[in-house]
C-alpha cells in the first residue's frame, strides 16, 4: 500500500520581520523547506505533497531546487484560508485505497528518520500517531476570573508533527465542519471520535517561527 506525506507550509515572515515567508527562509545555505522535504523523500517509495499558498507557488517556482525533487514523488498543490483547508486540500490529492499519510510542518526541518519512520509504523498498528513531548517548565493554568492555579505538568504534552493517521480515518474526519480549535490533525481527529496515540518526539524538532528559533535551528544543524 501507498504511503503519503502532505507537508503544509502556509506560514508569512511577520513574526521574523521578513518580507520572505518564514518556510523560504535559509539555515545552512538553504531555505528551511527544503530541509523538511529532503527529510521526507529519504524514506524509500514516501510520496510526499507539499501544499503552498497560491501567493507562494510562483516563488516557489523561480527557486533552484535539487534534483530529487523532480522525482515525481514530489507534488505540489494549492493551499487554503486555514490549516485546515490546507491539510484538506492536500488530502484531496491523496487517493482514496493509500494507506497512511503523515502531516508534517514545513517549518519542521529538524525532525528525525527515526520519528518519521516511527509514525508510520505505529499508525499502521494503531491508526494514529502523533508527535509529542513533555514540558519542561512548569505550568499554570489562567482561570476565567483572571486568576491562576498551578497543573500537573506530566499530565501534558506539546504537540509536534508528524500526526500521521490511516487515510480512510482522515479523509472522513475532515469532511466535519471546521471549528475554531481544530489547531493540529489530532484535535480534528479526535473532534471525529477517533482515539489519538501518542508517540514520542523530540526538543530539536522545533516549529521554526521566531528570529530566536532560526539560530537555535543553525545550532542544532551544525551539532548533527
Amino acid at each position: 500500500m501507498q504511503n503519503y506525506a502532505i507537508i503544509v507550509a502556509g506560514g508569512s515572515g511577520s513574526r521574523m520581520g521578513s518580507e520572505i515567508p518564514k518556510q523560504f527562509l535559509p539555515i545552512n545555505n538553504k531555505p528551511i523547506l527544503f530541509h523538511t522535504i529532503e527529510k521526507f523523500l529519504q524514506i524509500p517509495d514516501l510520496k510526499v505533497i507539499l501544499v503552498l499558498p497560491k501567493k507562494d507557488i510562483e516563488y516557489w517556482d523561480s527557486l533552484s531546487k535539487p534534483s530529487s525533487f523532480q522525482s515525481g514523488f514530489l507534488t505540489i498543490t494549492e493551499g487554503g484560508a486555514s490549516r485546515f483547508q490546507s491539510v484538506k486540500n492536500g488530502l484531496g490529492v491523496v487517493p482514496q485505497d493509500a494507506d497512511l499519510v503523515a502531516v508534517h510542518d514545513g517549518v519542521r526541518p529538524l525532525v528525525s528518520l527515526e520519528i518519521i519512520q516511527k509514525s508510520y509504523e505505529v499508525a499502521a498498528e494503531k491508526g494514529s500517531a502523533v508527535t509529542s513531548v513533555m514540558l519542561k517548565d512548569s505550568a499554570r493554568r489562567i482561570l476565567e476570573n483572571g486568576d491562576n492555579e498551578a497543573v500537573d505538568r506530566t499530565q501534558y504534552r506539546l504537540m509536534q508533527t508528524p500526526q500521521t493517521f490511516k487515510v480512510s480515518l482522515m479523509k472522513l474526519a475532515f469532511e466535519s465542519p471546521e471549528q475554531p480549535f481544530f489547531t493540529d490533525c489530532a484535535s480534528v481527529l479526535e473532534y471525529a471520535g477517533h482515539k489519538i496515540t501518542l508517540i514520542e518526539g523530540s526538543y530539536e524538532n522545533i516549529k521554526i517561527t521566531t528570529p530566536e528559533d532560526l539560530i537555535l535551528a543553525e545550532a542544532f544543524l551544525k551539532k548533527n
